[in-house]
């Protein structure tokens, strides 16, 4: 078993990259030679109608879902300040292809614990991937230990596996791709094993909703081939690096994940735990029956202050089970900050619009806010966001990531909340535009109405 640190899979891009040309002629003090007439002591440059050639060459347009790429030069003599720290390089989705550094030999296979239906499947693909393709193959110790799979004639199978255990084992550098028999949960289970760099990603819809799940089942083994081979698109799902710092009021058995800031005591002031976050994080009042009270801050300024009632489902929770009227659980009101991905989860049902993920953005979506004024935003994928509560907040609030590690805020704690460098990488059954708007027919049935019927000749003389 290789146990390289260097990555086996990398985008290949079909675009070519071209550096931009420089700002503008009063940066680097050179004046470039222009074609055309000295008009008052100045060159005369194109008009405003009829764009010239060398320009339309210059900045030309790029195919993405994110526009053409901005012209960096104001008139004559101005300019934008190029920034060497630049946050993020966006790139155009339909590039986004799949190749292999080197040939994959293990693959981390992600099961639905306790269901019975994706035991064959689970059988069938293990068999594929161990027998024909000679992969070595990983899997979660609960997964073996499912009395539905120890009760079956498995044990040839089961002796090539290589088990692990989630908080214990690192295996971020021994799998080169992961395949998910289940639905959405899986995906995101799958993205909660890895803190850093995520091998590609390739999910099965088995489950109930498959939002996130654009593959069947039924030609496995075509598909899984495309994928070894390396024909296979990707969208890059953006994350959440999240960091939970509380103040260690008592001394409590600390998480392994978890980073102990000293300050140099000999008592830590405070304990921080770092997440990685797929969907969205969901800060709400609890079983508290008080008002939540929180402060939003943006790049260290306070933006505004969520206070919200009770929370009931519009149509459907983030899991897809909700009904229309029932309320969540425990959780009050509070906000909901999710990535793209998340947008069609939990933040859709709060009244939030729906991104596709190749937008770089977050958004903040308020649940059951205490004003009619409070709607939805979506703000740069590169700010800083941080939530505390408020001075007179009346109680505590609760913070869940993904649905999971769910735990209790008090005054003096924070969450930090900004985009990660660890994006995971989902490999699409045909490109990003195509499998997402296919997800919104088939799992949100997206403006599915009746149609209206046509007038008949008798009734368009009226």
């Amino acid at each position: 078993m290789e146990n390289s640190g260097e990555s086996k899979w990398t985008l290949k891009s079909d675009a070519s990259s071209e550096p931009f040309p420089k700002c503008c002629s009063a940066c680097d003090s050179s004046e470039e030679p222009f074609r055309g007439k000295v008009f008052r002591n100045r060159t005369k440059t194109r008009s405003m109608s009829m764009p010239s050639a060398h320009c339309s060459a210059k900045f030309r347009r790029t195919q993405s879902l994110h526009g053409p790429s901005p012209v960096t030069t104001f008139g004559p003599k101005a300019c934008m300040l190029k920034n060497p720290k630049a946050v993020m390089h966006i790139q155009d989705p339909a590039s986004q292809r799949l190749t292999w550094n080197k040939p994959p030999k293990s693959v981390l296979i992600i099961k639905k614990i306790r269901d019975a239906s994706l035991l064959q499947p689970f059988k069938d693909l293990c068999v594929f991937l161990t027998q024909q393709k000679n992969m070595i193959v990983y899997v979660e110790r609960k997964v073996i230990e499912d009395p539905a799979i120890a009760n079956e004639s498995f044990v040839s199978v089961k002796k090539n596996f290589c088990t692990f255990r989630e908080d214990y084992d690192d295996i971020s550098n021994c799998v080169d791709f992961i395949i998910c028999l289940g639905g959405d949960g899986t995906l995101l289970y799958a993205s909660s094993l890895f803190q850093e760099s995520v091998p590609p990603v390739m999910a099965f819809h088995l489950g109930s909703l498959g939002f996130l799940t654009p593959f069947n089942f039924d030609t496995y083994q075509s598909q899984v081939n495309q994928v070894i081979e390396g024909n296979a698109a990707i969208i890059l799902r953006s994350r959440l690096e999240v960091k939970v710092v509380k103040e260690c009021r008592e001394k409590a058995p600390v998480e392994e994940s978890s980073l102990i800031i000293t300050n140099g005591d000999s008592e830590p002031k405070h304990k921080t735990m770092q997440y990685q976050v797929l969907n969205e994080v969901v800060v709400d009042r609890g079983p508290s029956s008080y008002l939540s009270n929180l402060d939003l801050f943006l790049d260290g300024h306070l933006i505004t202050t969520v206070q919200g009632d009770d929370c009931i489902a519009s149509d459907w929770g983030c899991d897809g089970t909700k009904q229309k009227g029932e309320r969540l659980g425990p959780g009050g009101a509070g906000v909901i900050v999710s990535t793209p991905t998340g947008s069609t989860a939990y933040a859709v049902a709060a009244g939030a619009s729906m991104i596709h993920p190749n937008v770089p953005a977050i958004m903040i979506t308020p649940i059951c806010p205490h004003s009619l004024s409070f709607r939805p935003i979506v703000v740069p994928a590169g700010v800083k966001l941080k939530i505390m509560l408020t001075r007179d907040a009346r109680n505590t609030a609760w913070v869940s990531l993904d649905g999971r590690k769910r735990q209790e805020i008090a005054y003096g704690d924070s969450i930090t909340i900004t985009s990660s460098c660890f994006p995971v990488p989902s490999i699409c059954f045909r490109d990003p535009v195509n499998d997402w708007f296919e997800s919104l027919a088939q799992c949100l049935h997206w403006n599915v109405r009746k149609k209206q019927s046509h007038l008949s000749s008798e009734e368009e003389e009226f």
